[in-house]
């Protein structure tokens, strides 16, 4: 299928609801989980701003079950900022990846796109949109997955597949297997042409003419339902894995970065990769200084406009300053996220940290951890206006929000 003027593509970003984001708490207990922000912009732009990349794009549709009005100003201020029209659809119930898609079709196919691209909101990469759809055009089928290569131990957590080492097809696709599989993993991003409601439809069809079909014995009849109704469909289970070897699905493989922000640990090194991406895609955005008339700054960070850090603070790698927050002299941050109006005095030191919003952190006093990210405790997080006082160590922590530390504390969570 060669490319043409005239076709239109649409986009679609899951973005989950309230009941979604329960690991990322406390950090999810102010704001819809993506909202929070990576590099200085909410979790959502970066997948919205990449598909601003694909050719005679129409829209981007967000499909969730969070209320509408919490992301009512932020669709408004990116269709403005972007120059892309970006619509939320809310659910009325959640019908699985696959289902929510089909629950919303009218309204997707509204611009008759030739294709569709499917993001997952929660996964932090490159998103090689426009290189996916050349080679989906390629291919022929009705749909291609992005996948990376990732160590064999980490394999078991994720969707696990093989493909043709040639042709590049889709030949088998298992989700979080027990037994290893493969080291190609499914990076929960896709392109599909129109025929994917179809295949939807089908599962769907076919779920209701299997209960209509069963006969259910007196016992079963008591039972509470348990039968997955029919309308909700897992892309991977009912659509990946069945049409799986049937020259129908095909497979995209970066060599770029790839991660899943499950924990608000994994949300700091995505921060962080995204930072590093900025400064090959966008270095105007990353904050400078040399501690002349502004801080130290060393590798990547986004300082925003209107945070307020004194020219002696030094300032990085991998630091993400939010609106209002005010860092004071001889502050020293390392490998950390700094959410709106946060005051830190002087002298003190945050490192593999987040910092709610509106905390604020004594003279002299450190925030820390180690650094692992997908470990519970790797990384200190701080909920809103948690207030720590002046010589105070927080260690490996975890603080929910309206909490003052006027003691040192380490490898707790204070509830």
């Amino acid at each position: 299928m060669g490319s043409s003027t005239d076709e239109k593509v649409v986009a679609v970003i899951l973005v989950g609801g309230p009941t979604k984001g329960t690991r990322f708490r406390p950090l999810s207990l102010n704001i819809p989980k993506p909202l929070f922000p990576l590099a200085g912009q909410p979790m959502v732009h970066h997948p919205i701003s990449a598909c601003k990349r694909i050719p005679n794009l129409a829209q981007v549709y967000l499909v969730g079950f969070y209320e509408e009005r919490e992301f009512a100003l932020y669709v408004s201020a990116i269709s403005n900022e972007l120059k892309v029209p970006v619509r939320y659809l809310r659910e009325d119930k959640p019908h699985g990846s696959a289902g929510g898609l089909y629950h919303f079709r009218n309204l997707i196919m509204e611009d008759n796109p030739s294709h569709i691209f499917l993001l997952n909101c929660d996964v932090c990469c490159s998103f090689p949109l426009p290189e996916m759809l050349e080679a989906h055009r390629k291919y022929g089928g009705i749909g291609t997955l992005l996948v990376i290569k990732v160590s064999p131990e980490s394999a078991s957590q994720f969707g696990e597949l093989v493909a043709d080492p040639v042709t590049n097809e889709l030949l088998h696709y298992t989700e979080k297997p027990e037994t290893f599989v493969s080291d190609r993993i499914n990076c929960g991003v896709y392109v599909f042409t129109p025929e994917i409601f179809t295949a939807i439809r089908d599962v769907s069809t076919q779920r209701n003419d299997t209960a209509t079909l069963r006969r259910v014995s007196s016992y079963e009849a008591l039972q509470p339902a348990t039968r997955i109704p029919a309308d909700f469909v897992r892309l991977d289970q009912d659509i990946l894995s069945p049409l799986a070897g049937k020259k129908q699905l095909y497979t995209y493989e970066t060599m770029d970065f790839w991660e899943q922000i499950k924990s608000p640990g994994m949300s700091l090194r995505c921060s962080e990769l995204y930072l590093s991406q900025f400064r090959l895609t966008s270095p105007q955005v990353l904050a400078s200084g040399d501690g002349t008339r502004s801080a130290i700054v060393i590798g990547d960070v986004y300082i925003h406009p209107s945070a307020k850090v004194h020219p002696t603070a030094k300032i990085g790698p991998n630091v993400s300053i939010s609106a209002n927050a005010r860092v004071g002299p001889g502050v020293r941050l390392i490998s950390c996220i700094i959410l709106d109006d946060v005051e830190i005095m002087e002298n003190a030191v945050v490192t593999n940290a987040i910092v709610g919003w509106k905390s604020s952190i004594g003279r002299w006093s450190r925030v820390q951890a180690e650094g692992v990210y997908n470990s519970k405790l790797g990384v200190t997080i701080l909920g809103e206006s948690v207030d720590v006082e002046d010589e105070v160590v927080v260690t490996s922590s975890i603080v929910l929000p309206n909490k003052t530390l006027n003691v040192s504390v380490q490898d707790e969570i204070i509830l």
